[in-house]
Parts: structure tokens; sequence; C-alpha cells
């Protein structure tokens, strides 16, 4: 079948075939539609959003002075390689963001108050970039997890503060963004695509005959409910053209499952592989991962080395030497996988760029001290996304700068029209360009 969206003979109809499943082949340049290749002006900006609820031990993470000069402490020692790749902040948190580990839930949502009564969370900082820009690929984003308790914990929020759960298995998520699946499959996803979109339609009928019975509040807030069921009516349009659409080829075999707790640093550093194939892959152009030390038994150091507790444990180390002796090789650890994926960003080329000049990497907590449930002065890097780099830009740390105010940056750089974000009030774009 010859379409004339395509500039060669190559059609959609080419897979790879086995096991039971399809592979789609790429979609290459010569298979993109020629309106498609004339209206795609702008690279891709990417948000790669990485979190770990125990933190840092502060004394070995932040440097002593600020600037450009800055020495590398121990644990950004394990850095030196990339020193010019990221920057260090100091002095930021959320205001209002207290309670210790309550606080976890909040990184990327800087939702005010998680120990009051009542509490509810709002929108994390990767659901409100994909509100502000749309889905610009088959994934808005990708919410991951490594050791993750995922009924209670996640990084990414709905704007009605609805836990999103985090997927922590490697080859479900391999499936998920490479494995085609059958022809029956995909036909039962658009039928199911297609049911939904046809109680939408019926609801919206049966509003607008309610509607003009009511009065001027009510018809008020039946045009908010309206304008929701319209955005996802939009959504259920663009899931129904994804699916119709092949699966790219994965450069890669489905990785191993890795399922052991105390593997931490295996499991995290394959999760991040996960995520730089789903970025490379243009899968999704936003992640989120949180690495649950909350939630992770006695684990293994080194190939013959396993800690003496848990990570929360050991977290609540009150100076006991050996405990923040396994702590700081626990964060080292954390910092060579760090610079792993920031050395293998910078070594992929996307066009006339690298791909982490075109990704923002952040990788921080919203915990400044576990050992004493401490939420100022979060431990922060940023890395990529073609900032300038190099710094540590420290802030006051008796009076901390909101951490939302780098959101702003973030989502600026993402080319999202916001100038609020959360807690904010205003950006730090002037200390990175």
């Amino acid at each position: 079948m010859n379409s004339p969206y395509f500039a060669t003979n190559f059609t959609r109809r080419r897979f790879l075939r086995g096991a039971g499943v399809m592979l789609a082949l790429p979609l290459l340049e010569c298979m993109r539609p020629v309106f498609g290749r004339a209206a795609q002006v702008k690279p891709p900006r990417r948000l790669f959003l990485i979190s770990n609820n125990l933190g840092f031990l502060p004394k070995p993470f932040f440097p002593k002075t600020a600037g450009r000069d800055y020495e590398l402490p121990a644990t950004l020692s394990e850095l030196a390689e990339v020193r010019d790749e990221f920057t260090v902040f100091s002095g930021m948190s959320h205001p209002d963001v207290n309670g210790g580990h309550s606080a976890e839930n909040c990184f990327l949502t800087a939702a005010r108050g998680p120990t009051k009564s009542g509490f509810r969370n709002r929108i994390s900082l990767d659901q409100f970039a994909v509100e502000k820009l749309g889905q610009l690929t088959r994934y808005p984003t990708l919410n991951l997890g490594v050791n993750i308790d995922k009924a209670n914990r996640s990084l990414s929020w709905t704007r009605d503060g609805a836990l999103l759960p985090a997927e922590d298995s490697a080859p479900a998520l391999f499936r998920k963004m490479f494995v085609q699946g059958d022809p029956e499959a995909v036909k039962k996803q658009l039928r199911q695509l297609d049911e939904r979109g046809s109680i939408l339609d019926t609801l919206t009928d049966q509003t607008k005959r309610l509607s003009r019975s009511l009065g001027g509040d009510d018809r008020a807030r039946l045009d908010q409910y309206l304008t929701s069921v319209r955005e996802v009516e939009d959504r259920l349009v663009t899931a129904r053209e994804w699916e119709l659409k092949p699966k790219p080829v994965a450069t890669q075999p489905e990785p191993p499952d890795i399922r052991d707790n105390k593997l931490i640093f295996e499991k995290l550093d394959l999760m991040l592989s996960m995520a730089q194939l789903a970025l490379e892959s243009d899968s999704t152009r936003i992640v989120t991962l949180m690495v649950d030390a909350f939630a992770t038994p006695a684990f293994k150091l080194h190939d013959d080395v396993s800690t003496t507790e848990g990570y929360h444990g050991l977290s609540h180390h009150g100076q006991a030497p050996d405990k923040v002796r396994q702590l700081e090789d626990a964060d080292r650890q954390q910092m060579i996988l760090f610079k792993k994926l920031v050395q293998n960003l910078a070594a992929k080329r996307e066009e006339d760029a690298r791909l982490l000049d075109r990704t923002m990497v952040l990788f921080g907590s919203h915990m400044g001290d576990a050992n004493t449930h401490d939420n100022t002065n979060l431990p922060i890097l940023l890395a990529g996304g073609g900032f300038k780099h190099g710094w540590h830009h420290s802030f006051k740390r008796d009076n901390n700068t909101p951490l939302c105010n780098l959101y702003v940056t973030l989502l600026q750089r993402l080319e999202a029209q916001v100038d609020v974000f959360g807690s904010s009030t205003g950006n730090v774009s002037q200390y990175l360009v």
C-alpha cells in the first residue's frame, strides 16, 4: 500500500515478526510525512527529574564556597570529570513543606502543610508541564521508581492531588515502549478508546440539555466541568492517533527484571538507562524517577560488602561513625551513576546537538537532612539543558529561596508559557545563562 503521506514506498505495515509480538520499524526520516518534516522546526526539549527520598549527607554534599571555583566536596568528587556539565544549588526548599518523611510526595508539587489535617497534594511539575505543552509524544510522561512503595509514594500527582503509580519493572517499561502487540490487541485498545469517547459524547449532550434549566452560578460551574470533559475528549483523540502509529524499534534487547531490593544501585542504574532510552527514542520527553530509599532494606554497597541495616535506619545515624561511613559510600555510588547518565547523554548526538544539551536532568530530594527530619537546604543538582554550568549557587541557608523558582526556569526552558508554579516568587534563569 502506497500512502500519499510518505516520500518513499516504506509503509507502516513493515514489521519485524517473532515470539508472538511485532516490533514496528522505527519512524525513519524517509517515512515521515512530507508536511510533517517541514512543520517540525524546533528541536525537542526534555526533562528528567530524579529524587532519593532520604536525600544525602549534607556536609560531604555541599561545597564550602560558592561560585565557579568551588572545591568539590567528598560526595561530589565522583563528578569531577563532568563538573562543567552540572550546577549545584544550596539554600533552596519548599516553604511550609515540612514534617520530615511526610514531605516526600511534595518534592515536585510544593504542596504546603503535608502534616496538616485534611492535606491534599497538588499537581506535580511533570504533569503541569504536560498541561501547558500538550501531548507531544506517545507517552506525555513516564513515572518510574526504584524499590518504590507504589501505593503510597510517587513523584507524579494529578491536578486533583491523586497519586500516579510509578513503574518499577524495567521489562514492563521496555514492552510498553517498544513491543507493538498483535493486531487484535491493537483493535481491542481502539475499541476501548472509542467506547470511552461515546460515553463522553452522551455525557456532553445530557449536560448541555441540563444547562438550559440552571441558574447563572450553576451554569458557570457546569461550564467548568464541560471544559474538563472536552480536555479528556482531546486526550482520547490523541491516544487513538498514537495507538494507530507504530512504536519505535529498540536499540537493545529487553532488560532483565531485577526484583531484589537489596540491589538498589543495580536497579537504579537500569532505570536510568531505561529513562535515557525513553528520551532517546522520543517515547516521551518528561520522565520522573523516585528512589525509594525509605523502603530499601539492608542493601549491597559493593560486590562483597552490604550495609549493616536498612537505608532508613542508616539515615538516622546520630553521627555514629560506622553508619555515616556507609551512607557516604551510598551517596558516592549514586553520584557515580549520575555521572554515567550525564556522560551517556553527552555522547548521544541528535542532529547538530548533544542529547544532554536538550535534556535537563535534576537530581535532588525533599530531605535536607534525614537524620534530623529537616526539609530545608535541599540537595539539588542540575545538569544539561544547554544551561551554563560549573557553578555552585548558594542562597540563604536561614531564609531559603523557593525551589519552585528553579522549577519555573525549567518550565520556561521547555518553552511552557508560565511565570508561576507552586510557591515560586520568580525564577533563577539569571544564574544559568
